[in-house]
């Protein structure tokens, strides 16, 4: 009971709220919804990601953040105490963290680096160096674009395969240590420092999306980003992969089954209307992607305008010195106009004209990059083109390491609380000591994503890690807490902490919808990823098609790699479960062997 009575508890409500907000609400609500969105239909998307929110995303935050909240003890202790075999799934849980949070924090180290370089005038990603001769421009870099050029070799002096790792880059390294010393100064105190960090973290975000979309959206060129984002395809409906990656999506969005919300609903006290804070929680991070699809794709309008401006004036200039026109005869209004007369009155010279026909506004907004490349390539780009593009770059700098720290807080509180709630520390170890060790040794693995091949295995972490193992314990989580606690036990627990029982909707998401929908995500899930063989972009200057990226197989290592990290997280739920079993029964059968009135022994362990 004194145990208990000593767990640490949160300032107030919005300290927690703003946590748990902080921790959902990441870098994925930036750069993969509206990327889903893009490619899926626009508004259609929304269809099948409303109904995974409301069937898959808020039972499981809600059935997460009760048990935390009414057990009091992190993901390994929560599972343990349901039942012993349960033991392996926080265990789990607590992996998956730690995988995630290496190549996150990596992110977080690229975001610095664009940061200190965003207070230049010129940005340095806005024209190509000169080559070692200073005779003329970097050869690499004319070939690509000043953007592609900073962003694949000034900061990750990428290697052209997987295969060859490169060395380590220096300043990445630099950046990589201190993404992790500003996470560890924000968590060394665990909730009471990480309670005060997020009152900046989780709202700046906010402000400065609100910023960008009143800028934005006066913008040449917004409106055509907004229609482009909005416009709903419905056929694209019919498509299968379009519900699982809802499904997925919105899944991985709300950090379920990372232990991390559990372990922060932990701190709460027991009597806590849960289910109000699940809901909001959910609805709000949904809300904050669709919010940032907005300037997101208002940017992306911008960029694609002023393609299409820059494709045409192109083709003006052309046919203005091939007819000898004087300037400003043809201006972007009446060009079609010109082009037609121009081809009826003399198509012989007229075919001469070196005319790029790709001059295609729907073909630019059709070019869709999510992740890294919408962050360091796509908006980069859009930043030089804007009044004050230094001001424009900092605040997205600071907003994208603002997600990405607050999310980073819920990853390693799902490494360091089921740690300590285990008591496997020596009492004499400070928590900050201890915290200290564990972000060292994090930090030291992490340095393979600051080689020149490191991107590529951001990749794999970034595409692997989040994917089958989480679904897997979501999935043991259903089954642990309604079939094994027991549906009745759960109401029961409920009722004391919020006053009412749950309404047989929540019942019956949790009792069936909820499992049915893994179990078909899963499989379905696996079965895309079975039929290819997984592929990675190579960039590679000697490619024929060059700057497009080279499409490269993973080699057989990297593949057996990508296989353990599916399922090494997920190893420990039956080792653990068989482990406890095999205890159980040789417990047992020692009590029979030894049931002897005069043993004093026999009924011990």
């Amino acid at each position: 009971i004194l145990e208990r009575e000593e767990r640490p508890k949160w300032d107030n409500k919005a300290q927690y709220l703003l946590t748990c907000i902080g921790f959902a609400v990441g870098l994925g609500n930036v750069w993969r919804f509206p990327y889903l969105c893009q490619i899926y239909g626009g508004g259609a998307f929304l269809i099948p990601y409303l109904i995974a929110l409301v069937f898959e995303g808020l039972p499981l935050l809600y059935l997460e953040l009760a048990i935390g909240q009414r057990l009091r003890l992190g993901s390994v202790g929560v599972w343990n105490s349901i039942s012993p075999l349960l033991g392996g799934l926080g265990i789990a849980s607590s992996i998956v963290s730690l995988l995630v949070s290496l190549f996150y924090n990596t992110i977080l180290a690229w975001v610095l680096w664009y940061f200190f370089h965003s207070f230049q005038n010129p940005l340095p990603w806005s024209s190509c160096p000169l080559n070692v001769n200073r005779t003329g421009y970097n050869v690499e870099c004319e070939k690509s674009t000043p953007v592609d050029y900073f962003w694949y070799r000034e900061t990750l002096n990428i290697t052209d395969d997987i295969e060859i790792s490169g060395s380590l880059q220096w300043w990445m390294v630099l950046c990589l240590v201190s993404a992790w010393f500003i996470v560890y100064i924000c968590a060394i105190k665990g909730i009471d420092s990480i309670g005060k960090a997020v009152y900046v973290t989780s709202t700046f975000p906010y402000l400065v999306l609100t910023i960008f979309l009143i800028y934005a959206l006066t913008l040449p060129g917004a409106t055509d980003g907004l229609v482009y984002l909005f416009t709903p395809e419905w056929s694209t409906l019919l498509n299968p992969q379009v519900w699982l990656d809802a499904a997925t999506q919105i899944f991985f969005s709300l950090s379920v089954a990372f232990g991390g919300l559990i372990a922060f609903s932990s701190y709460n006290t027991e009597r806590n209307n849960c289910e109000r804070d699940a809901v909001l929680v959910g609805v709000i991070n949904s809300a904050t992607s669709l919010y940032a699809s907005i300037p997101v794709f208002s940017i992306l309008g911008f960029k694609a305008n002023n393609a299409f401006l820059s494709c045409i004036n192109e083709n003006i200039l052309a046919l203005t010195n091939e007819f000898e026109m004087p300037d400003q005869n043809i201006t972007v209004d009446n060009y079609d106009h010109w082009v037609n007369y121009l081809n009826q009155t003399y198509p012989d010279q007229f075919s001469k004209v070196p005319l790029n026909d790709g001059c295609d506004r729907q073909k630019f907004l059709d070019e869709s990059v999510s992740g890294t490349g919408l962050a360091f390539i796509a908006f980069t780009e859009a930043v030089i083109a804007m009044p004050g593009s230094q001001v424009w770059a900092i605040l997205f700098f600071v907003m994208l390491f603002s997600l990405g720290l607050s999310s980073m807080f819920g990853n390693m509180e799902g490494v360091l609380t089921p740690i300590r709630d285990l008591k496997v520390l020596p009492k004499w170890l400070p928590d900050e000591i201890f915290t200290a060790i564990v972000f060292i040794l994090c930090c030291a693995v992490a340095l393979i994503f600051a080689l020149g091949s490191g991107n590529y295995w951001v990749e794999v972490f970034n595409s692997y890690v989040g994917s089958v193992p989480l679904l897997i314990i979501a999935l043991f989580e259903l089954i642990g807490v309604i079939y094994i606690r027991g549906m009745k036990t759960f109401s029961d627990d409920i009722y004391f902490m919020t006053g009412r029982r749950p309404n047989i909707f929540w019942k019956a998401c949790w009792m069936v919808i909820s499992p049915l929908l893994l179990l078909v995500v899963f499989i379905f899930y696996v079965a895309v990823q079975a039929r290819k063989h997984p592929t990675y972009p190579a960039w590679n200057p000697d490619y024929v098609d060059f700057p497009k990226t080279e499409t490269k197989s993973y080699p057989d290592w990297v593949f057996a790699i990508i296989v353990l990290l599916c399922s090494v997280p997920v190893i420990p739920i039956p080792l653990v479960a068989i482990y406890r079993l095999i205890r159980r029964i040789m417990r047992r059968s020692s009590h029979h062997a030894d049931s002897n009135p005069y043993n004093n022994y026999a009924f011990e362990g």
